[in-house]
């Protein structure tokens, strides 16, 4: 017959001494001495032991795993905040359970509840853009369960912590940069307003255009879910409704990457006769033809920091990093679409 896996019980028998010793010297507690614990970390290993993780973590009441929720892996913004949320996950010994709601709210009301049901010590999420209402997420302040918004966050929900960027300044800084290059009449392609980002980048805009005394404009900016076939029709009817627009800030790359094809389609020259800046620096902004003038959130950053908030959630008792907000810096990153001569 095949032989089980070694057990507690049988190093304490071979050593001859009790379980509850091996158990706590397995555990590196500091009632046993150094001594023993070299001992029973020796046999463990000889005779081929491997500690029950799962039994230990639901002993002392948690799975040592994260819940992490986004729109879409796809985007680059995205899976670099996984890649960031993995590596310090890792680092402190925590598993990740990767989701994503597809921008439904009803996905991730049941991504949530998943998530409850299979006793994750904290979450990560990043809200969809149907999301309006943090009311799904009340379970965990209610139970006590840390939850850390990244990037997209809904606001009102007493204990909860954020990591973001400092969004209006963000969208400030393109539209400021296209008035820079002499652009006069600028359009916002604009995501839902109900999301926070959104009114933020909007809010943005609004004040660089009244620091340099021009009227804002609502009917130059158009709101959508910001797909690159939003985008697409956005400046078809940009530019058959407002012609004389030189200057167009996008609320993503994705969304300005749709309009570059349509006003290349239409003949228009970019940036001479309009100008172009995007958000979120996907990897393809670099290589479209123009290049695509940008902003870098530091995916990767917000990822990292968001999780180790989180880790530092779970593990501390007193709650002193409770209800925090980190807003990192935006990077402008200035390409082809925006490279325009100015005649001063």
């Amino acid at each position: 017959m095949k032989k089980g896996k070694p057990t507690i019980h049988e190093i304490a028998r071979v050593l001859n001494i009790n379980s509850s010793t091996v158990s706590r010297a397995l555990n590196n507690s500091s009632r046993v001495t150094q001594k023993t614990k070299e001992k029973v970390l020796a046999k463990a290993k000889e005779l081929g032991y491997e500690r029950n993780l799962l039994a230990s973590n639901l002993r002392r009441n948690r799975t040592n795993t994260i819940g992490v929720v986004v729109p879409r892996v796809s985007r680059h913004f995205f899976s670099s905040t996984i890649a960031g949320i993995e590596e310090a996950a890792f680092a402190s010994g925590f598993n990740v359970i990767i989701c994503q709601s597809l921008e439904k709210l009803d996905r991730e009301e049941r991504i949530v509840k998943n998530l409850i049901a299979n006793r994750v010590d904290g979450i990560l999420i990043s809200v969809s853009m149907e999301t309006n209402t943090g009311k799904h997420l009340e379970y965990f302040q209610d139970n006590g369960i840390p939850l850390v918004f990244f990037d997209r966050h809904c606001e009102g929900i007493p204990g909860t912590s954020k990591v973001i960027i400092d969004d209006a300044q963000a969208a400030y800084e393109a539209v400021l940069h296209l008035l820079e290059k002499g652009c006069k009449k600028i359009a916002h392609f604009a995501g839902p307003k109900k999301l926070e980002i959104y009114k933020n980048r909007l809010k943005g805009y609004k004040q660089a255009l009244k620091d340099h005394q021009i009227p804002y404009n609502p009917k130059l900016v158009l709101t959508s879910r910001l797909m690159e076939a939003d985008g697409y029709d956005a400046a078809e009817k940009l530019m058959k409704n407002n012609p004389e627009v030189d200057g167009i800030f996008a609320a993503n790359d994705v969304s300005a990457i749709g309009a570059v094809k349509y006003l290349k389609k239409l003949g228009k020259k970019i940036p001479d006769e309009i100008a172009i800046v995007g958000f979120s620096n996907e990897p393809i902004s670099e290589v479209i033809e123009p290049s695509l003038t940008t902003i870098d959130q530091s995916g990767f950053e917000i990822g990292k920091i968001a999780c180790d908030l989180l880790v530092r959630n779970i593990q501390d008792q007193d709650h002193s990093v409770h209800n925090k907000t980190i807003i990192l810096n935006p990077t402008l990153v200035a390409r082809d679409s925006s490279d325009r001569k100015v005649n001063r």
